[in-house]
């Protein structure tokens, strides 16, 4: 029951989210399930190619975590590529650790040509620790997807993860989460 906490405040930020940006903007929604974890990511485009978004990651990997962030990324969607770099707010809430900091990273995706429905890509992000607060010491996130438009509104994907960070405590490095996922994107 404590994973509908999460849910409802991650709804509650997403409805904030929209609401800010404006329901004309172009945006997506993301929930991702492992055996493990569970994802949800909400992003809006607040100007033409620079989207601001957030999201929550909980695992129960090893240990309870929860990881939320907030990016802004300047993105680019063609019928060859989707692509976004930018910057991305991390904060970790875990049994080994609190903190949060900035890092950089981003996304990338190819659309096959022989099969232009389906794409195949991944995202990183790190986090160093020259920019960051609390236990944290640094962390990172990063995944492999292969994704298939069921429409062009939402795609359907498979993929790998990993997140980790590295405490300045006792626990010192740690995997908070690990494995495959599946998911569901609805763009807008």
């Amino acid at each position: 029951m404590k994973t509908l906490g999460y849910f409802a405040k991650a709804a509650l930020a997403t409805g904030i989210f929209f609401a800010a940006t404006g329901a004309h903007a172009a945006g997506s929604l993301d929930l991702n399930l492992g055996p493990d974890a569970v994802q949800f990511d909400a992003a809006g485009e607040i100007a033409h190619g620079v989207m601001l978004g957030g999201g929550v990651l909980h695992s129960d990997y090893r240990e309870d975590a929860t990881i939320y962030h907030a990016q802004l990324l300047g993105a680019q969607r063609t019928r060859e590529r989707d692509v976004g770099i930018g910057a991305r707010w991390t904060q970790y809430d875990t049994d080994y650790g609190n903190g949060g900091g900035l890092g950089l990273g981003g996304y990338g995706y190819v659309y096959l040509p022989q099969a232009p429905a389906v794409s195949v890509g991944g995202y990183g992000f790190y986090t160093p620790s020259v920019v960051t607060s609390g236990d944290l010491d640094d962390g990172y996130e990063f995944g492999v997807r292969a994704r298939y438009a069921f429409t062009p509104n939402v795609d359907g994907y498979v993929g790998l993860r990993q997140a980790a960070a590295d405490f300045d405590n006792r626990h010192g490095n740690r995997t908070l989460d690990r494995g495959a996922q599946v998911g569901v994107r609805l763009s807008f």
